[in-house]
């Protein structure tokens, strides 16, 4: 079986010192880095459970709004009055980072082209029904932020953790046991130079 280990110089034993603090260093950065995203994703996870159960109700008020202005004013009329609704919605998509995760940020905005009917002899619920879909596809926008973020953060966290488990129990073990090792190896070279030492010097003395 070949000996895998690094021949016992000097040399070796200052260039796996090195590779350890760097190691070492690595270790410390990543641990922090998957401490960090970590309670950033459980944040971002419950942000996500707020804006689902916001996005329901919201939602379920959008429609009952629309159900409530069709009884007041009447099938005929409430599609009249919807196709006069002029509104332009747009989307702009931007990114934050987080330890170097790019994560999306998503703007809702809405430019309003009235007025779309006079407000006399109709219900007030139009409006309600109006606002309340412009909140469903605002919240609808920060929900898909918050899960897409959720997703590379899961990503990232995993990574991170296979990284800082390859330098926990792999990388920076060999490099300790390596250096102990040559160590071990050079202690027992100054010993034998020593003791070579002696007796060469106790056989020149007998001359």
């Amino acid at each position: 079986m070949a000996d895998n280990r690094p021949a016992p110089t000097r040399t070796n034993l200052i260039r796996l010192k090195q590779q350890l603090e760097f190691a070492s260093q690595g270790y410390e950065l990543l641990d922090q880095k998957r401490n960090i995203l970590i309670m950033e994703l459980l944040n971002l996870i419950d942000l996500a459970v707020d804006f689902e159960e916001k996005s329901d109700f919201t939602l379920q008020q959008a429609h009952k709004s629309l159900r409530l202005a069709v009884i007041e004013n009447g099938k005929l009329k409430a599609a009249a009055l919807s196709s006069a609704i002029n509104i332009e919605s747009s989307i702009t998509l931007t990114s934050r980072r987080i330890m170097g995760v790019s994560l999306p940020v998503v703007r809702t905005t809405f430019k309003e082209h009235g007025p779309y009917y006079a407000p006399e002899g109709t219900s007030s619920w139009i409006d309600n029904a109006i606002n309340d879909f412009k909140q469903i596809l605002s919240i609808m926008g920060e929900l898909a932020e918050l899960k897409i973020s959720i997703m590379r953060l899961a990503r990232e966290v995993r990574k991170t953790i296979r990284k800082v488990n390859a330098l926990e129990k792999i990388a920076i073990p060999d490099l300790t046991q390596s250096i102990r090792y040559i160590q071990n190896r050079l202690e027992e070279d100054e010993r034998d130079r020593y003791i070579l030492m002696k007796r060469v010097k106790a056989r020149l003395s007998n001359k």
